[in-house]
């Protein structure tokens, strides 16, 4: 899904979230990425809500594309999954 997400709109994306939330979408990518995009959330500056609201709307339509075309699997609430 990174690749299909600009890296501006994961920077506005992240900005607000909670911390653990943030820390755990960084710990699944390099450490590079991670570094980098902290360091573009940090350059960035506040940003309006209604901004960031937009960039993670933005990103969840592109994983149901995702999702739609087979490339990723979405859990839902109830889902339960065995490996």
């Amino acid at each position: 899904m990174l690749r299909e997400v600009s890296t501006d709109l994961l920077t506005l994306a992240l900005k607000g979230i909670d911390d653990d939330f943030q820390q755990k979408f960084l710990r699944n990518m390099s450490s590079r990425a991670a570094e980098m995009l902290v360091e573009d959330m940090e350059a960035k500056g506040p940003v309006k809500l209604a901004e960031m609201t937009e960039a993670q709307k933005k990103i969840l339509v592109v994983a149901k594309k995702l999702e739609e075309d087979g490339e990723i699997m979405l859990g839902r609430k109830n889902d339960d999954f065995v490996t």
